[in-house]
C-alpha cells in the first residue's frame, strides 16, 4: 500500500530499533526476539561504536551523534530515544567500561561500607590498566558539562550510598555516634581516593580495604603503656 510505504520511507530504516546487520535479531531470523533483548542489542551496538571511535583516536569533543549512529548502524533518533545528548551517552560508556557496581545489602553498616570501598579499589585497578579510561577521564574533566553529568549520575549516588552505610554503622553501634557523619565518610573514602586517584603509582593490594578499616577503627594514637 502506498500510504504504508510512504510512512516507512518517512521513518527510515535507521530510526527503527533494529540491531545491526548480522546480529541475532536481524531481519533474517524467522522468530525475531522482541522487547528488552532487542533493545539491549541496539544499546550494546551504540556503546561499542563510541568505544571503537575513541580507540581509533577520536576525541570526545569531536564525536557527533550522527557519527556514532553511522558507526553503530542505527539512526540518530534511535540514540536520542535512549540518551538526551552526548554527555549522557558518554557517561554510560564510562560506566560500561568500569567494573560493575557490587550489590550491597542496604541494611548492614560496616559490611556494606567495606563492599563499597573494595569497589573503589577495583575501579582504581581498572582505570590504571585501561589507557582508554585514563584518556576519557582526562577529557571529561576538561569539559565541565560532561563532568557535571558524570558527577550527578555516578559520583553523587555513590557518595549518598556511602553516607547511608555510615549512618547504619553508627546506628548499629559499629562506629562512634559523636562525630559528624560526613567527616566519618571522608575518613574512610579519603585514603582510597589518595591511592586510586592522587597516587597512581601507589600499590592497591587485596587487603588494602581491611587495613584502612582496621586503622580507622583502632585509631592512630599509640596505646598507653
Amino acid at each position: 500500500m502506498q500510504g504504508q510505504d510512504g510512512e516507512r520511507d518517512r521513518r527510515g530504516a535507521g530510526d527503527r530499533d533494529e540491531p545491526p546487520a548480522g546480529s541475532a535479531d536481524g531481519p533474517g531470523d524467522p522468530e525475531p526476539r522482541r522487547g528488552r533483548p532487542r533493545s539491549a542489542a541496539v544499546e550494546r551496538a551504540i556503546l561499542d561504536a563510541v568505544i571503537a571511535l575513541l580507540e581509533a583516536g577520536e576525541p570526545l569533543a569531536g564525536l557527533s551523534i550522527e557519527r556514532i549512529a553511522r558507526t553503530a548502524g542505527v539512526g540518530k533518533a534511535t540514540i536520542y530515544r535512549r540518551w538526551s545528548g552526548k554527555e549522557e551517552l558518554f557517561v554510560d560508556v564510562v560506566r560500561d567500561m568500569e567494573p560493575p557496581e557490587p550489590p550491597v545489602s542496604g541494611t548492614a553498616g560496616l559490611a556494606d561500607l567495606r563492599v563499597m570501598l573494595e569497589s573503589m579499589r577495583t575501579r582504581g585497578i581498572a582505570q590504571r590498566s585501561s589507557v582508554l579510561l585514563v584518556n576519557m577521564f582526562a577529557q571529561m574533566k576538561s569539559h565541565p558539562k560532561l563532568w557535571e553529568e558524570y558527577f550527578g549520575r555516578v559520583i553523587a549516588p555513590r557518595r549518598l550510598a556511602m553516607l547511608e552505610a555510615v549512618r547504619r554503622a553508627v546506628a548499629a553501634g559499629e562506629l562512634r555516634d559523636d562525630l559528624d557523619v560526613d567527616l566519618i565518610d571522608d575518613l574512610f573514602v579519603g585514603p582510597m581516593l589518595v591511592r586510586t586517584v592522587h597516587r597512581p603509582d601507589a600499590p592497591l593490594p587485596e587487603d588494602l580495604v581491611d587495613r584502612v578499616i582496621a586503622a580507622l577503627l583502632g585509631g592512630l594514637a599509640p596505646g598507653r603503656v
